[in-house]
């Protein structure tokens, strides 16, 4: 039985005092006239005379309820290999979307069920992708039973959501999405879906956290909830108490398979976005303007002489530019740090790449750039992003040489080791073949076979360029020198320490 405890009323609370400095006296408790009536206390009875509880959901529930949709899958799988994201754990982080059957070793008919809800009287669910990925058939259960085959309009794995289409004689009913800038931490949240089947099954909580990335992928910018989220919630929606739409459930985190009061949703100016997209293309348009980047650690900073504030540089630094690429035909080049897009200050990667993403091809956008301890400005015409943007990229990366100090061995990058590493012939640098244990190179995470093409902003052509600006950094009394290395056909900066500036500290 669960006992609902009323607060006071205002009147209540001001003669509580008298009746304690009276004692314990029971004549003196039953003679208030605010307790006339209280004898036996009734709690049930306190709560009809005008206590509300709070808060309650029931009456927005059962408005939103008809927008929110059952999602089930058809599909053949050969085993548990091939079921991609669909109900397979990516530890610590789950989708919330269950395969029944993980076992079937031979071809089979498998059914599985998601979330999702209407955005549209037209007809057009939202969902995950990861709930229809390599689906055959997908159908979608109105909350009065009805089930309606659903065509698959557009999906977008970069950011986990799908749309589809269903159609009928009478339009839908649908839920608007609301503004997730206004989101704030501590806010009530709904959460309502099919978790294991559960059809409209409505979960609470308060929003966590905001701008959560959980390292699924570049344009990670989760609202964080306590609402329980488990297998089947995936593509339902996370509601506001007004009713608006501020996330799509997505991830759980759990080491049991079930809620443990931390999901992740996708934020509902990104869903806007995405499928205002996939409505009007079938696929999204993003902008590329041809680098790839990585974050500026506090050792990177040192390396580079930026300003750090916290242990912490803003920036987004330039590993490598797309030879005929956008940002490369405005000057700049691996080892600038971008700044800031359009006046707003650039704090990291991620920051970066959704500022990139969300600017429509054709725009331009305004750049600046520390280039050599200078801040550089420049206007970039953003391009549409490339089917296989990896590819788009030129790698431009005697004897064997060594710099002890730092615990590196060198050789000239040739033909057969190019073909050894797979990259292109053009590609110039100085292979790495051996890095001293516990070294200044090993600590920093140098290792062998990576290939090492600039240091700093300056490209590497051999090994012995790479022994020249080391000593020059050393004669110029340098904390730290910034190696640009290809690895696994990428390329990124390594902040190596030098031993004999540290030491002279």
């Amino acid at each position: 039985m669960t006992l609902f405890l009323s607060r006071p009323r205002p009147q209540r609370i001001a003669a509580l005092p008298a009746m304690l400095l009276a004692g314990t006296s029971l004549t003196v408790a039953t003679m208030h006239p605010a307790f006339a009536n209280d004898q036996p206390l009734n709690a049930t009875a306190k709560v009809q005379r005008g206590f509300k509880p709070f808060p309650n959901f029931a009456p927005l529930v059962t408005i939103v309820k008809p927008a929110v949709v059952s999602v089930t899958v058809h599909f053949k799988i050969n085993n548990t290999a091939q079921t991609g994201n669909q109900g397979q754990p990516r530890s610590p982080f789950q989708f919330p979307f269950s395969i029944p059957f993980p076992h079937l070793q031979k071809p089979q008919p498998v059914e599985a069920k998601g979330s999702g809800f209407f955005i549209s009287p037209k007809g057009y669910v939202v969902t995950n992708n990861h709930v229809v990925k390599n689906a055959k058939s997908v159908f979608v259960t109105l909350s009065d039973g009805q089930r309606l085959i659903a065509k698959i309009v557009g999906t977008d794995p970069s950011t986990d959501l799908a749309v589809l289409k269903v159609t009928r004689s009478k339009p839908f009913p649908f839920l608007e999405l609301g503004n997730s800038k206004k989101v704030l931490p501590g806010q009530w949240v709904i959460a309502i879906g099919n978790p294991f089947g559960l059809a409209e099954t409505v979960t609470t909580g308060v929003v966590s956290a905001l701008g959560r990335d959980i390292g699924d992928g570049e344009y990670d910018s989760f609202i964080q909830t306590d609402a329980p989220i488990n297998e089947g919630n995936s593509g339902g929606p996370l509601l506001n108490q007004k009713g608006q739409v501020i996330g799509v459930n997505t991830a759980i985190l759990t080491p049991s398979g079930g809620s443990v009061g931390i999901g992740f949703s996708i934020s509902s100016d990104m869903v806007k976005r995405i499928t205002t997209e996939l409505i009007k293309y079938g696929h999204v348009n993003r902008g590329f303007i041809g680098v790839q980047a990585q974050d500026v650690s506090p050792e990177m900073a040192t390396a580079l002489g930026l300003k750090s504030h916290d242990g912490h540089a803003d920036g987004a630094l330039i590993d490598e530019t797309e030879p005929s690429g956008p940002a490369a035909k405005a000057g700049l080049a691996p080892g600038d740090v971008i700044t800031k897009l359009n006046g707003k200050t650039v704090k990291d990667v991620r920051d970066f790449a959704l500022a990139i993403s969300e600017v429509k091809p054709g725009d331009a956008v305004h750049v600046a750039y520390d280039h050599d301890h200078h801040i550089k400005s420049t206007t970039i015409k953003v391009e549409k992003f490339p089917a296989n943007a990896q590819a788009a990229f030129t790698h431009v990366s005697a004897s064997t040489q060594q710099k002890a100090e730092l615990g590196l061995v060198l050789t000239l990058l040739t033909p057969s080791n190019r073909q050894q590493l797979n990259l292109p012939m053009t590609a110039q640098g100085a292979v790495v073949v051996h890095v001293a244990p516990d070294s200044p190179a090993d600590q920093a995470g140098i290792r062998s076979g990576d290939v090492i093409v600039g240091i700093g902003s300056a490209a590497i052509t051999n090994p012995g360029e790479v022994i020249a600006a080391i000593h020059n950094a050393e004669t110029h009394h340098a904390k730290a020198i910034a190696v640009r290395i290809m690895r696994d056909n990428q390329a990124i900066f390594v902040a190596i320490p030098l031993p004999k500036a540290n030491a002279k500290k």
